[in-house]
């Protein structure tokens, strides 16, 4: 059983509530979303393991048992083009929970247009196979977001 842990602290709104269809309907893999708080901020690791996927608007942190995490760092910011996101590791680095992977503002991902909601998605994973999924309240980062059988 793996435990995800929230990368960031703010609110979890559930990924049905994520402006964005792919996310929403759960498309790229179930978990949940946080709305995060309105400050600059790290992102960090939400499990162990080993970052195979590295953009300044996304990450993939891949654990021992296989199970791959996405955090995604707010909805289109791709189109931001890395501006306000500084990489913290690189890819291929084994990390642990809790670790610093990007440094960027939710605040000012919102001025330029985009949504600062946050998906944390288990990568090729059923729904069945997460539990206690965290879709409510107040979180703050390191805090159980789901776990994953």
């Amino acid at each position: 059983m793996t435990t995800v842990t929230s990368p960031l602290a703010g609110r979890a709104i559930g990924l049905a509530a994520v402006p964005d269809p792919v996310f929403s309907g759960a498309m790229v893999g179930p978990g949940t979303a946080i709305d995060p708080e309105r400050e600059p901020s790290e992102a960090v690791a939400p499990v162990d393991g080993v970052i195979v996927s590295l953009h300044p608007h996304a990450f993939v942190v891949v654990d021992g048992e296989g199970h791959g995490v996405l955090t995604h760092l707010g909805i289109d910011t791709v189109q931001l083009n890395g501006e306000g996101f500084e990489l913290l590791v690189s890819k291929g680095d084994t990390v642990t929970r809790g670790q610093g992977i990007v440094r960027w503002n939710p605040a000012a991902v919102e001025e330029a247009g985009k949504s600062p909601v946050c998906p944390v998605v288990a990568l090729e994973a059923t729904p069945d196979s997460l539990s206690d999924v965290i879709e409510a309240g107040d979180v703050k980062a390191g805090d159980s977001l789901f776990g994953w059988q």
